[in-house]
């Protein structure tokens, strides 16, 4: 159901949603399969994500490059509100926003239109961009549709951000959520610190830093500021490792949900770990990424979602010993694994 105002937006952020990074199906052909790329967006539905993030790194930045943005976006989003239409629950959808202030402007205003409700702005591609200007740049996007802050890790593109950047960010209204995914705890304490110093309760944190998803989610990271000592909490994540897996990522938010506000299990540290692992499996870390969305790919060919494991750019494909690694965490960690949630319903989503 779409958010009637921002509040409402806001609201539903803050209430810790499971966002999966909606990846790119595609034929042998290397062209768009839509009859995938809808079954991938109803899986997401039904297993009870609160929202979907499209035209991000999961989705290929190369998209735009082949002419792909736009059909990419709508047909993601009208397969939502399809679904949503028979079932109606809050859900956002996210639109990844790239470029230099033109581009993201115009690429703001096309997912406006196509009815995203804000978007995640990479800031990858600025490395050189001073400081007062990067949040000019926000504040561009922001005037356009509500803004989601995007710490990206450096090995995929990402640059180092001074908690200056992340206080400065705050000034700006329209800004609704920061997706924390640095892959460094230091730049994650850094943009907690920014949004408790500011006071910015209605900013929601969410995790992207795939390698430490469960201790962020079940973290209270305390902060001392001018108004005394204030208590702040990533409420969900906005991951590309929950593109797969999801029914059992949704059972895992529920679950920190209600552990919140108790005695923490030290089982926390377990889950934590296991998830770490296959997240280093699908995501490549052995070599630096190179397989992430490949790795992606594989789980969901596996499942019969996708086809393949084909990606726009013929050269980005499963790294040495990528299949095995995926192989061994398959094996050893079967509670993360939702295989028979998918088979139950395979046939009516690729309907």
């Amino acid at each position: 159901m779409p958010f009637d105002d921002i509040a409402a937006l806001r609201a539903h952020l803050l209430a810790g949603q499971v966002i999966p990074a909606h990846p790119l199906a595609l034929t042998a052909a290397r062209t768009l399969d839509e009859r995938r790329q809808r079954a991938l967006g109803r899986y997401y539905v039904a297993a009870g994500a609160g929202g979907i993030a499209v035209g991000v790194h999961t989705t290929q930045f190369a998209i735009r490059e082949h002419g792909l943005y736009e059909p990419v976006l709508a047909l993601a989003a009208e397969t939502a509100d399809r679904v949503l239409a028979d079932t109606p629950f809050a859900f956002v959808k996210v639109a990844g926003v790239v470029g230099k202030t033109r581009q993201a402007v115009r690429e703001a205003e096309t997912a406006r239109r196509l009815g995203y409700d804000c978007a995640l702005l990479s800031l990858a591609g600025a490395k050189d961009v001073k400081e007062e200007l990067l949040v000019s740049h926000c504040r561009a996007v922001a005037d356009v549709i509500p803004l989601v802050g995007f710490y990206l890790q450096p090995a995929v593109g990402g640059r180092p951000l001074a908690y200056s950047f992340w206080r400065a960010l705050a000034e700006i209204p329209g800004l609704v959520a920061i997706k924390i995914a640095p892959f460094d705890r230091y730049a994650t304490l850094d943009v907690v610190r920014a949004i408790a110093d500011a006071g910015r309760d209605d900013v929601a944190l969410y995790t992207g830093n795939d390698d430490s998803i469960v201790v962020d989610l079940v973290t209270p990271f305390r902060v001392a500021t001018s108004r005394g000592p204030v208590e702040r909490r990533i409420v969900g994540g906005l991951l590309g490792q929950w593109a797969v897996w999801t029914r059992r990522a949704v059972q895992l938010l529920e679950d920190v949900k209600l552990a919140r506000g108790v005695a923490l299990d030290p089982m926390w540290l377990t889950r934590a770990a296991a998830l770490t692992d296959a997240n280093g499996a699908i995501f490549d870390a052995r070599h630096r990424f190179a397989g992430c969305i490949p790795g992606i790919h594989e789980i969901l060919r596996r499942q019969g979602l996708l086809e393949n494991v084909l990606t726009l750019d013929p050269a980005e494909t499963l790294s040495p010993g990528q299949l095995e690694e995926i192989d061994r965490v398959c094996r050893g960690y079967p509670e993360l694994v939702d295989d028979d949630f998918v088979q139950e319903r395979l046939d009516d989503w690729l309907a």
